[in-house]
């Protein structure tokens, strides 16, 4: 449950930082029942004074890239996974007018950002933000030179900075003791946005929070700089061999690899180790299970979390929701089925 409070200070945060301006537009192309689609692109059009322009299919390039171009759009909110086909589609006179294209539901991978800035000139603003706290939490932000000082708001691989009155701060996932800047943990926050609770489900609302905090249940990591860096979900891992083996991570590998467009890794229970990894990737029939593992086998990873090759499966599209994020339960159907 999402006050008007939540709501209002967290667009009026988003404002601050983005610089918001009367004749800024808004391209809307996120979908409503997602929380930064009704906040991000419904409500804070209304809310700061600025202009909007909507389009309900956000995988609709060649229209999504016209009406970018015709209505002078300054601000897209939007996922990776939808600006691959902007890239792919849309010309740099499409998105000509743009000067910010923040980013999130999923991990930006650096490759597509440095592409996305080739083409188009713009720094891709990865963010992260959960519906429990009004959704957004922080944001990638320019750069700013001026007077000879320099200061740093866009660090790529990070999330940017907290909102302001966003609060973050990482725990031990066991004992709930802080960790100091620099070492993994869960990530908890306070601010303004945090949520009333569950409706109706006091339960789940206490398991949450931690007096003004909210447990994320993501593992991260706050830098000396203050910028957090998502390193994976709690609910990710699988328990193999007594061992905890970190999906993302492996994720992670398997997108370095050339040739391999997009990666999820999933468990399916295995009556030796407790789990097994099932690992799916986007590319072409060119590349084999054989040849995604021998790559896999030369990364650093310990030898516990690579799967095996027979659990390599080349797929031609990872499933997505309608938010564009991978559909982790589809992914997860799909390995149990095979």
């Amino acid at each position: 449950m999402l006050s008007h409070h939540n709501i209002v200070s967290n667009l009026e945060a988003i404002g601050q930082i983005l610089w918001v301006q009367p004749e800024d537009c808004v391209l809307g192309i996120l979908p409503f029942f997602h929380s930064f689609g009704f906040t991000g692109t419904l409500c804070m059009p209304l809310a700061l004074g600025m202009g909007a322009v909507y389009h309900p299919n956000p995988l609709d390039a060649k229209t999504i890239g016209k009406l970018a171009r015709e209505h002078k759009a300054t601000l897209l909110i939007s996922t990776p996974t939808f600006c691959q086909a902007y890239h792919r589609i849309c010309g740099p006179e499409d998105f000509a007018t743009l000067r910010h294209v923040v980013v999130g539901a999923e991990r930006l991978r650096p490759d597509f950002a440095a592409a996305f800035k080739e083409k188009f000139g713009l720094d891709m603003l990865e963010g992260y933000g959960c519906t429990e706290m009004g959704p957004v939490v922080s944001v990638n932000v320019p750069n700013i030179l001026q007077a000879g000082e320099r200061q740093v708001g866009h660090k790529p691989g990070t999330v940017g900075h907290p909102l302001p009155g966003v609060a973050a701060k990482v725990v031990d996932p066991e004992t709930g003791a802080d960790l100091p800047e620099g070492q993994e943990g869960l990530l908890l926050l306070k601010g303004p946005g945090r949520m009333v609770g569950y409706l109706a489900d006091a339960e789940a609302t206490e398991k949450v929070l931690r007096g003004e905090w909210y447990v994320t249940g993501d593992i991260a990591v706050l830098d000396e700089d203050g910028f957090i860096k998502i390193t994976d979900r709690l609910s990710r891992f699988s328990k193999i061999g007594g061992e905890m083996v970190p999906h993302l991570k492996v994720e992670e590998a398997m997108l370095r690899l050339p040739g391999i467009e997009g990666a999820c890794v999933t468990a399916v229970p295995d009556p030796q180790k407790g789990e097994r990894l099932v690992a799916f990737y986007v590319a072409n029939e060119a590349m084999g299970p054989q040849l995604v593992w021998d790559g896999l086998a030369q990364a650093d990873l310990p030898k516990l979390w690579l799967p095996k090759a027979a659990d390599l499966r080349r797929i031609e599209a990872l499933p997505v929701l309608g938010s564009g994020k991978v559909d982790l339960r589809a992914v997860k159907a799909l390995a149990a089925a095979q």
